[in-house]
């Protein structure tokens, strides 16, 4: 599997939200193992690139603030470079941020600044290397901006699960999986914040590496494995590296 990541992403100075907290990155990079340095860095996406997502006043206005304007383009760099990576038949993993999951094409919330998953899944359709997406958000929170970018690709489905246990939140998870139709390539918006001390108090950190064995097997059966993921939400540092290992070894 492949890694994402650049060194940059742990200057907190760009915000001051839960998703820029000093720490969270190299918290989430702990699970990789101390002074881990097998990762690919991104360049950041290129203002053409953007437009595909979102609106041209909406990304002039975020240019206005340089530090997060340099962050958050760096983060969308991140995910295509990721999207192209798992294209070419490398599953990966995008340990970015700012997330992106709540990023609509003229407005953000929630922490975000552009909607990195949308947007690489954008840059392959454009490339004429896709026709169509599944996207599967393990985010404690829906991602709605992802659903308003994509609202007029019909064939980009995006399931947000929601139940009231872990083993009700797994059985919905297998289930939908393992019903939809064949597509061109599945990502996964990987926030961690339905951990059991997190915001969500529900998952455990056996469940997220759970969670990417049912990606994997469903991507390996609908698309030849191609599979990405991205870094949304998850703000309990203490554990945030041991879950993001359990994903990434299930979905590896």
């Amino acid at each position: 599997m492949k890694l994402v990541y650049d060194e940059r992403f742990t200057d907190s100075g760009y915000a001051d939200n839960n998703a820029a907290l000093p720490g969270r990155m190299e918290a989430a990079m702990s699970g990789f193992g101390r002074g881990y340095r097998d990762f690919v860095a991104p360049a950041s996406a290129t203002v053409n690139e953007l437009l595909l997502a979102h609106d041209k006043a909406y990304i002039e206005r975020i240019e206005t603030d340089r530090a997060r304007f340099a962050m958050a383009s760096l983060a969308a760099g991140g995910a295509i470079l990721a999207a192209q990576l798992a294209y070419s038949g490398e599953p990966t993993f995008a340990c970015i941020r700012p997330p992106g999951h709540h990023a609509s094409r003229a407005s953000a919330w929630g922490h975000c600044t552009f909607n990195n998953l949308a947007l690489a899944l954008l840059v392959l359709r454009s490339q004429k290397r896709i026709g169509s997406a599944f996207v599967i958000d393990i985010d404690q929170h829906t991602g709605d901006g992802t659903r308003k970018v994509l609202a007029t690709w019909p064939e980009a489905e995006t399931f947000n699960p929601f139940a009231e246990s872990a083993r009700d939140y797994l059985v919905l998870v297998e289930q939908h999986l393992s019903s939809i139709p064949e597509t061109d390539i599945v990502a996964v918006s990987a926030g961690f914040d339905a951990y059991r001390l997190d915001l969500g108090h529900k998952l455990d950190t056996g469940d997220f590496e759970r969670i990417g064995k049912l990606v994997r097997r469903a991507a390996q059966r609908l698309c030849g494995g191609r599979r990405f993921a991205v870094l949304e939400g998850g703000y309990y540092l203490p554990d945030l590296g041991a879950n993001v290992r359990a994903f990434c070894r299930g979905f590896a």
